[in-house]
Order: structure tokens, then sequence, then C-alpha cells
């Protein structure tokens, strides 16, 4: 079974809603029935009608559904007026991120035709940040299949996306993040490794510095999490390597959650990860939020669309458990 149709039985199991606010772009009605004919969860777009058998929809037609959003968005936000609220409700991807902070959605997808920071400021004004974390991040699923050895093999990269230059304190929020996204889609615990180009003290320099800081403040967070650096990638990920270099560490060597310092060293990551390590990349997943919810691609295909909601159902499906 491949990794995406791994995640889709996941979330068939645990029966989810997935709302998608774009309804307006074909692509996104071409995923809905493909998840629709699948069945492994319920598509719902944010339409004045439903495209078809399976699909569910909701929109600004339905005045009662409306007044209940509004009086919920301002109960959240005591300054923002009945009238902002009536007139941000009108926005797709506003109405949709409500739909899902209020429990009508397990997970949200968009992005096809809207960019990432419309995305990402619709699920902060309506479902909101998790508790302890400060920003929003993404991470890339990379599955190398048989090329890094005997048998699969799926890696977490993050942030490869959303935070340019992150301070330590945010670097942790993001580790954090990344813990929670592991654990809930590969089912066990995440080996995170907080990657730089010295290991250990092997290199002095304020960017090592930070790294070092951020890895600190989620031990004291977090101390349930497994996680380790300063490491350089080869310490990471190889054994041989690790037990050289570093070998009292518990993480080390078998790494399968990478945090990288910043967006240059995670973009260029994970696009030399794909063309030419030949792993396959799904995403980037945003992370961070209250629950699930995701970017697409403005170059998505349906068949991408449909891959990234079996990623975010397969999460919501794994904070269940």
């Amino acid at each position: 079974m491949d990794l995406i149709a791994g995640f889709k039985e996941q979330a068939r199991t645990a029966q989810l809603t997935v709302v998608l606010p774009e309804s307006d772009d074909e692509r996104i009605v071409a995923a809905a029935r493909q998840i629709a004919a699948e069945g492994w969860a319920k598509p719902l777009l944010v339409a004045a009608s439903s495209p078809g058998a399976g699909i569910g929809a909701i929109g600004i037609q339905d005045t009662e559904r409306v007044a209940r959003y509004a009086a919920a968005y301002c109960k959240a936000r005591s300054d923002v007026p009945e009238k902002v609220a009536l007139r941000l409700l009108k926005k797709p991807l506003v109405f949709g991120g409500m739909a899902l902070a209020l429990g009508e959605a397990d997970c949200m997808v968009a992005g096809a035709a809207n960019t990432t920071a419309n995305v990402i400021m619709a699920a902060s004004v309506t479902v909101g940040l998790q508790e302890g974390i400060s920003v929003p991040s993404s991470f890339f699923l990379m599955d190398f299949a048989n090329l890094m050895g005997a048998g699969p093999k799926t890696l977490v990269y993050a942030d490869c996306a959303v935070n340019v230059q992150p301070t330590a304190e945010q670097l942790a929020d993001i580790a954090i993040a990344t813990a929670a996204s592991a654990q809930a889609l590969l089912g066990t615990a995440p080996r995170i490794a907080m990657l730089s180009f010295s290991t250990k003290g092997s290199a002095q320099h304020a960017d090592a510095d930070k790294v070092i800081a951020a890895t600190e403040m989620v031990r004291k967070r977090k101390p349930e999490l497994q996680i380790d650096g300063e490491l350089q990638a080869d310490s990471a990920l190889v054994k041989r390597v690790a037990a050289k270099k570093c070998p009292q560490s518990h993480v080390a060597g078998q790494a399968d959650a990478l945090v990288f310092p910043d967006l240059d060293a995670g973009n260029i990551g994970y696009k030399l990860s794909q063309y030419l390590g030949g792993a396959r990349a799904y995403g980037p997943i945003l992370q961070g939020f209250r629950k699930p919810c995701s970017d697409l691609s403005r170059g998505a295909t349906a068949q991408d669309i449909v891959g990234t909601a079996a990623i975010v159902a397969a999460i919501a499906a794994g904070n269940r458990r």
C-alpha cells in the first residue's frame, strides 16, 4: 500500500468530514467528487448547492448558519462588531474555517485559488493556533520508498514553506508542532533532529547557537519528546556517522523528523531530496493550528488536492487516537 492509500484508510476508519472552501475552482469540485466516490471521507464544499452525491454544501445562502457563525466569531473576539463578522463570512475561506472551528468539519484544505498568506489568515482568525504555539509553520512528507535502504522510509521535513528566518523561540514552536504532526501521521513517537551545519559544537556560530537554544526550549516545554540538536544532516540520519560524532544521542542516526534552521535550508533541502534523491514530496502541509488545515499549491491538480486532503484527514484521525 502506498503512503497516500494508507492515509485514506486511516481517514476511512474515523469517518471524517473535509471542508473545501474553494468550490468555484473546478479542480476542487473534481477532488470532492473523487473523495466522495472513494468513500474515505465526506467532502463539504462552501457552495450554493452540492455538485454530486455524497458531497455536502454549506454557504452564505443559509442565513441561520451565517448568523450562528457570526455570533461564534464575535464571541471569540469581543472587539469585532457583528457587521464586520458578517462581512468576513462572505469570504469562503473564513466560512470554511468557521465550519472547522465549530466542529462541523474535521479538517480543511484550501489554496488552489488563494495565496498561502490568505489561507493562513483565515485559519488564524477562525481556528486559531494551538496553545503555546506562536507561529504557524509547514512540513513536507518525504517518501523515499526503497531508496534509503531496506523497506520504505518516510521523513518529515519542517519548516519548508512559511517562516523565513525563525527565532529560537519560533524554531522551538516549529519543532513542537512538527512532533505532533509526525506522531499523528506515523503513529509512533517521532525522533526529532534539529539541523545545523554543526554537530555538538563542531562549529561556533550564532546560527548554531540558535538551534541549540531552540532544542533546550523544547526539552523544557516538552520533556517527553525525543529531540536532539544541533546535528548535521548526516549525524541525524546515518548511524555510522552518529556513532562517531555523537554516540550518546538517542536521536542521531535514526531521526525521522528533521527541523531545518531556516527557510533557505528547508526549501533547498526538500527540493534536493525530491529532484536528486528521488523522494516523493507531499506538501507543504500547514501545522500549528488547533485543528488540521492545509494550504495547496495554486498549480495543484485534482489528484494533488485529494492527496493533501488524505494527509490532513489522517492527521485529524491520528489526533483522535
